[in-house]
C-alpha cells in the first residue's frame, strides 16, 4: 500500500468569506424579523385580543391564533414561539358576550405549546409551562361504531388550572381537568379529574404522588432541602468571594449568630 500522503484541496477563501457573510445577514435579518414581529399590546400586529396586558409579549413567530375577541391575557406574560392560543371550533365565529380563554398575569407559555378552548378555559395568575405542553376543552367521542371517529360531535367541558402551578414538558390536559393552586404537573402527565391543592402529579393517566397538607406537610417527605434564595443586596462581587472560602471558613460563617 501507498504512503503516499494526499494533497490538502485549496480553499476558497472568497467562498468561505461570503458564505460568513451571508451567514451573518441571515442571522442579523431573524433577529430582527423576531423583534419587529412580536405581539404586545402597543403592537398588536392585528390581532384583537379580548385584552391583552402590560409588558406581556407574544414572541415570533406565533404559532395559529384565533378568535382572539375571546381570548384575554394579563400583564407580564410571556408566550413563547410557536405557541398555539384559540377560542372557539374554527375562526369567525362568534362565541357571545363572555371571554372563552382566560390567561392570568405573570403567565409563561413554554415555546410549542398549544391551548385549545372550544369551551371555557381558565389559566391562573403566575403558572409556568415547560414546552410542548397541550391544554384542551375539547376531545374527540367515538360513541358510533360505524361512524368515522373524526366525524362524530366532540365532547367539551371547562378547562381550570389554578394559580402558581408548574406544567412540565409534554404535559396533556383533558377535557374536564380542575387543578388546584401551586400544583406540579409532571412532563408527560395525562391529568383529568381534579387535582387537589399543593399536589404533584406524574403519569398516563395521572395520579397523585406527593401532597403538601398544613397538618402532615409534604408526603412522602421531600428527599432534598429546600433552595435558599440569594438574600437581598447581596451582590456579584460578594457571591465569587463566598465561592472563594474553603470548608472551614464556610463553617465559621454558618456558626455566627445573626446579628439583633
Amino acid at each position: 500500500m501507498s504512503n503516499v500522503t494526499p494533497v490538502p484541496k485549496r480553499k476558497n477563501t472568497f467562498s468561505s468569506w461570503r458564505r460568513g457573510l451571508t451567514q451573518r445577514a441571515v442571522h442579523a435579518a431573524w433577529s430582527w424579523a423576531r423583534r419587529a414581529g412580536s405581539v404586545t399590546a402597543e403592537h398588536p400586529a392585528g390581532f384583537r385580543f379580548g385584552s391583552l396586558g402590560e409588558a406581556t409579549r407574544l414572541a415570533f413567530p406565533l404559532g395559529t391564533i384565533f378568535g382572539e375577541p375571546w381570548i384575554r391575557i394579563g400583564s407580564y406574560c410571556i408566550i413563547a414561539e410557536q405557541v398555539t392560543l384559540t377560542a372557539g371550533l374554527m375562526p369567525d365565529l362568534d362565541l357571545g358576550p363572555d371571554p372563552i380563554l382566560r390567561i392570568g398575569d405573570g403567565v409563561v407559555l413554554g415555546r410549542g405549546s398549544h391551548v385549545i378552548a372550544d369551551t371555557t378555559v381558565t389559566i391562573g395568575s403566575d403558572c409556568y409551562f415547560g414546552p410542548y405542553v397541550y391544554v384542551t376543552s375539547t376531545n374527540h367521542s367515538y360513541d358510533d361504531p360505524h361512524e368515522p371517529i373524526g366525524k362524530q360531535w366532540p365532547r367539551m367541558e371547562p378547562v381550570e388550572i389554578g394559580p402558581g402551578c408548574w406544567i412540565g414538558t409534554g404535559a396533556v390536559i383533558l377535557p374536564g381537568a380542575r387543578i388546584g393552586r401551586n400544583v406540579v404537573v409532571a412532563a408527560g402527565a395525562v391529568v383529568r379529574g381534579t387535582v387537589p391543592d399543593h399536589a404533584v402529579v406524574a403519569g398516563a393517566p395521572a395520579r397523585v404522588v406527593r401532597r403538601w397538607t398544613p397538618e402532615e406537610g409534604w408526603q412522602p417527605p421531600l428527599r432534598t432541602p429546600a433552595p435558599v434564595p440569594i438574600p437581598d443586596g447581596m451582590t456579584p462581587e460578594r457571591l465569587r468571594a463566598l465561592a472563594d472560602l474553603d470548608e472551614e471558613a464556610v463553617a465559621r460563617l454558618a456558626a455566627l449568630e445573626p446579628e439583633g
